[in-house]
């Protein structure tokens, strides 16, 4: 083979990898996926059993508010987790398929050691995920990080859980961030908003959510 030869066939290859690089940039989250219309039944809410709940959420223009202080009370009396409030979708329990989750979030600076999206439902422990907020930075838990600086804007979130293979995927404006493995099974649902983490939490915590969507394989 010449030179020439040789030269246009690195050249074919350098095109093909760029080609495909491209192509992964440009794909979607979604892309797969089938949307499931949500009503507002499907918006199940959390709040502290003992206030109404427009003293800890509003929704105006699309996007929902919700608060919460550190020393309220939990979302029922018979349970001593922390307080919440949080969306619950409910009527989209799932122990099997490949789910994925979407809404636009927006963590006000000073929210700090608190839980904004959370896949309740584990074979271990109660929940297959929690991406909480710590000082602007998100984490897998108190753990790895997902990624930073993520005060005060907003940001499109994407969590695609594949029970059948036990992988939880990650993506923060259409750039996947964190692939780990779940809890095992379980009866599985999505939640969003404002959840005290069990240590280190600001006194007050906020989140912001629009365009909450779930889609299915």
């Amino acid at each position: 083979m010449g030179i020439s030869c040789l030269y246009s066939l690195l050249l074919f290859l350098v095109l093909i990898s760029s080609t495909g690089q491209i192509l992964s940039c440009l794909a979607d989250p979604t892309d797969g996926f089938t949307e499931i219309p949500l009503t507002d039944r499907n918006f199940d809410l959390q709040k502290p059993y003992n206030v109404p709940l427009n003293d800890r959420y509003s929704y105006q223009n699309g996007v929902r508010r919700l608060w919460v202080y550190t020393n309220d009370k939990p979302f029922k009396p018979d349970t001593t987790t922390r307080p919440r409030t949080e969306v619950r979708i409910k009527g989209l329990d799932y122990s099997s398929g490949v789910w994925q989750f979407e809404g636009y979030a927006y963590v006000p600076k000073a929210t700090s050691g608190v839980t904004i999206m959370q896949i309740h439902g584990a074979r271990v422990g109660a929940t297959s995920l929690q991406l909480r907020i710590y000082d602007g930075d998100m984490k897998y838990y108190k753990f790895a990080v997902v990624d930073t600086n993520l005060y005060d804007k907003w940001f499109r979130l994407n969590v695609i859980h594949n029970v059948d293979e036990g992988k939880i995927t990650v993506f923060i404006d259409g750039v996947q961030k964190f692939v780990k493995n779940d809890q095992g099974p379980g009866d599985l649902y999505f939640k969003c908003g404002v959840y005290a983490s069990p240590a280190n939490s600001s006194n007050y915590m906020e989140s912001r959510w629009r365009d909450i969507k779930i889609y299915k394989k």
